[in-house]
């Protein structure tokens, strides 16, 4: 198990020096998300009578846009480069690079969500920046990293994947946005954690499926 985790932690850091070299996933990502916000923030109040209650689900259309795209570059540059066959011949069980890809793709939308909040609370003048809010995005983004570094495994070695790959993902976590949307909605209302508690509790269950149904299946995947 040391051994495994010592694995995955290097996984992580080679991905973290890579993007702190060439600064192409996370500026790609933060660039996409806030252009976005802006733009469905002005097309948005031309035609809505209420922009406010629309600021949860333009701020999760944005993370996961912006992590569709920070997933796929991800892995599209493992195998391009032929590095992905290398990291198959490590003594460890296969599963570990979906752990520590999945565990980089969370870093990455977790830092874009959180820099997109504060640029969302000022656009639709809501109280985003809440301990709630952060939580439901980490649950979130946790989420969406482990069904998205899957799909995007089946995906890589296609010549469409970067058509695949939302084709596949997007009705899979449909549910699991769903849950994020409505219990970032709750926070951000001030509405008693009884009235909107178990949509958070549904996002989690998602999360949890997402990772489990990652490493069990992630050397069939391969396969």
């Amino acid at each position: 198990m040391t051994s495994y985790i010592a694995a995955v932690i290097a996984l992580i850091r080679k991905d973290a020096l890579l993007e702190l070299r060439a600064k192409e996933s996370i500026s790609a990502m933060l660039l996409f998300a806030v252009m976005a916000i802006v733009m469905l923030n002005f097309g948005l109040r031309l035609r809505a009578s209420g922009m406010r209650e629309l600021a949860p689900s333009v701020l999760w259309i944005a993370i996961v846009f912006a992590g569709t795209l920070g997933i796929g570059r991800n892995m599209a540059g493992e195998t391009v480069h032929g590095a992905f066959d290398a990291l198959l011949l490590a003594p460890h069980d296969p599963s570990y690079i979906f752990a520590g890809k999945a565990l980089t793709n969370t870093l990455h939308m977790f830092i874009t969500g959180l820099l997109c909040l504060p640029l969302s609370a000022i656009f639709f003048d809501e109280r985003l920046l809440h301990p709630g809010v952060i939580l439901v995005l980490a649950i979130g983004t946790l989420g969406y990293a482990g069904a998205g570094t899957l799909t995007a495994i089946l995906a890589a070695n296609t010549r469409a994947r970067d058509v695949l790959l939302p084709i596949l993902l997007f009705p899979l976590v449909l549910p699991l946005m769903v849950a994020c949307v409505l219990a970032t909605a709750g926070f951000v209302d001030g509405l008693p954690f009884a009235d909107f508690g178990s949509w958070l509790g549904v996002g989690a269950g998602f999360a949890a499926i997402f990772w489990a149904a990652g490493l069990l299946l992630f050397e069939y995947v391969v396969d």
